[in-house]
């Protein structure tokens, strides 16, 4: 069958809403005024790689890869990010290195988090969310609380059906009822 340049399938109107259901919650205030998150490219791109993996690490694939779900949310993160540095006037020749740095931001903190999440290892997550998200080696405070915030996330996706949450059908939790 052809396809039309510009129609959208329903998947891709599926990833986008998913997509965006990330980014609104990884730009919600609570997380810049009530946590402290530096209101920075830099941290908003972690906050988004943040809600990104919490979702993704319950989106199983076969054979321990990636869902196709999954996978098609990390290629539409890693357009929203080219997209996202071309408009910030960084140039052809050097998006490729950037997009290669991210993804490589991208998998260490995928890392660290899924281990700490997965060890259900506290002091682990607050010093990888203190070392990516606040740049900082000590956690403070505001870390303190994020990683209390994913260890609730995760309990709230992992409780769905990978079907419901590739559907889209959840909701990450409020940042501001988690306590400080």
């Amino acid at each position: 069958m052809i396809s039309l340049p510009f129609r959208r399938s329903g998947q891709t109107r599926n990833i986008d809403a998913l997509y965006g259901m990330i980014v609104a919650q990884a730009r919600s205030r609570a997380f810049y005024l009530g946590y402290g998150v530096p209101d920075t490219v830099t941290a908003r791109l972690d906050m988004i790689v943040l809600h990104l993996v919490l979702l993704l690490r319950q989106l199983p694939g076969e054979s321990g890869g990636a869902s196709p779900t999954g996978q098609r949310l990390f290629d539409r993160f890693c357009r929203d990010i080219d997209d996202n540095f071309r408009e910030m006037g960084i140039g052809d020749l050097t998006v490729p290195k950037e997009m290669q740095k991210v993804a490589e931001a991208f998998y260490g903190r995928a890392k660290a988090y899924e281990g700490a999440l997965a060890d259900n290892d506290r002091a682990a997550l607050e010093a990888a969310v203190a070392r990516n998200v606040f740049g900082v080696i000590e956690p403070p405070l505001g870390a303190r609380r994020l990683a209390t915030y994913m260890c609730e996330a995760s309990r709230r996706l992992s409780g769905q059906e990978p079907q419901s949450l590739a559907r889209g059908e959840f909701d990450f939790p409020d940042p501001e009822a988690v306590p400080s």
